[in-house]
């Protein structure tokens, strides 16, 4: 009689974290943890003294999900060796936590195994399973670039415009380009880039740094690749390319329009400063967290088409939030096939088939839950009206970063309680349920079918 042999304990529980998403939920969980015992420690302060944990968690969450939020001024609160913490976690969690481990992988082994190739398909949303190790390269390398490129502008124009001293000038450059690739909002000054609002330099090179980076790591090499030819685009480049420049278009208008003639914010300007100004706040609602107008002296309209706009988000597998643009522009060519009466969604010459439908419907349902129940919680336990507590949920689970101004002023609760918001939107909402889920389960028969009425 044959022997049976049990597992040892620990593979008996690897065995049920072998999903790509809750390794993925796991590597960010452990950037968090460790970038919050790094700003726990006395060195990360100005003053010496141990930051509360709460601000320890919250800030150390906000720069690993590339957020911006902050409970306490980043400049000023933080020690040079905190800042250069927070860096570090906003590059970690742009570049996505299993990139790095991939990469590392790469370079010490040479060799990439095929689970390692799964995990870093999952985080670069990388089509070609094959090609993992070249991607994470393309990725590494086009991200340090951009981000270089970005810093030496910033510094020129720190130093030149400013009158800054060249290192300060270095440091703040690189500083806000890391954060700015990155879609992180992030900021050593603390009124973010208020003073800045009528500097195109500055406020069109971190623009163009933030859009570069929340388009999306394959619509970028794709766009390289086959930008004088858009016939051979992908369904998801072209979706991420047209909202894009759509949403862009549209936000700066309705922003311009609304704001135009309030005196907090694009009252005092000229035409020209306020298109700019414009301009700037409907790229940062795209999940960046800049801002050169105060956020909390916008007229109400505006708080709404910025939630509305941070809720969408950027493009997918870039350093930016909220469902993505391809979920949304998914959602309308299916409303709109539903509409005309079509039994397939068709985007151009393609089909799409109706498991990504699928996955675009739970990822709005779920998003569109957590904002509503997070808003309700909060207007519960603090003393804010639904527009800013409803503006702060959208920015934290969306990433954005934007802040009405009242996060300093929220109890431990609510900042716990955004700081949860901020995780899952990072990794995202779909992500988060499959890793939660420790095996998959397959249906081995079919029920009959009824159909029910809608509406």
């Amino acid at each position: 009689m044959a022997l049976i042999t049990r597992r040892p304990v620990w593979q008996q529980r690897s065995r049920r974290f072998r999903h790509p998403a809750q390794v993925i939920s796991i590597g960010f969980g452990t950037a968090v943890a460790v970038g919050t015992g790094l700003l726990s420690m006395p060195a990360a302060t100005q003053s010496g003294q141990r930051a509360p944990l709460v601000d320890a968690l919250f800030t150390a969450t906000s720069a690993v999900c590339v957020t911006g939020l902050v409970t306490v001024d980043t400049g000023s609160y933080w020690s040079a060796f905190g800042q250069v913490v927070i860096l570090l976690l906003i590059q970690a969690g742009g570049l996505g936590i299993m990139t790095v481990a991939t990469l590392f992988t790469v370079l010490v082994s040479r060799r990439l195994g095929l689970r390692a190739r799964f995990l870093a398909q999952a985080e670069t949303r990388s089509l070609d399973l094959t090609d993992v190790r070249g991607v994470v390269r393309r990725i590494v390398l086009f991200s340090l670039a951009s981000e270089a490129v970005v810093a030496v502008a910033l510094a020129l124009r720190f130093a030149g415009r400013y009158g800054e001293a060249a290192g300060p000038a270095i440091y703040h450059g690189v500083f806000h380009a890391v954060s700015a690739f990155n879609n992180a909002g992030f900021s050593t000054n603390a009124d973010s880039l208020v003073g800045y609002v009528t500097d195109p330099w500055i406020s069109l090179t971190i623009a163009g740094a933030v859009i570069l980076g929340g388009l999306g790591f394959p619509v970028v090499f794709e766009l390289a690749r086959y930008w004088r030819r858009p016939a051979l685009w992908s369904v998801m480049t072209r979706l991420t390319v047209t909202l894009t420049v759509t949403l862009l278009v549209v936000g700066t208008a309705v922003l311009t329009v609304t704001e135009f003639t309030n005196p907090d914010t694009l009252g005092p300007l000229t035409g020209p400063e306020k298109l700019l100004a414009g301009f700037f706040a409907s790229a940062m609602t795209r999940t960046a967290g800049f801002n050169s107008l105060d956020i909390g002296a916008m007229r109400p309209e505006s708080l709404l088409a910025s939630d509305v706009l941070m809720f969408i988000g950027g493009g997918s597998a870039g350093t930016a939030g909220g469902i993505k643009v391809t979920t949304f522009g998914l959602l309308a060519f299916v409303l709109w096939s539903e509409m005309r009466g079509e039994i397939h969604v068709n985007i151009g010459k393609r089909r799409i088939p109706a498991s990504n439908q699928r996955q675009a419907l739970a990822v709005a349902l779920l998003s569109v839950g957590a904002v509503v129940t997070a808003t309700f919680a909060l207007v519960a336990i603090t003393q804010h009206g639904l527009e800013r507590v409803l503006f702060e949920v959208v920015s934290a689970i969306a990433t954005v970063g934007l802040s009405t101004g009242i996060t300093g002023s929220l109890p431990p609760q609510a900042d716990l309680l955004l700081t949860v918001l901020m995780f899952a939107g990072r990794i995202g909402p779909l992500t988060l349920a499959t890793a939660l889920a420790l095996r998959d389960r397959t249906r081995r028969f079919e029920l009959p079918e009824e159909r029910t009425i809608v509406g």
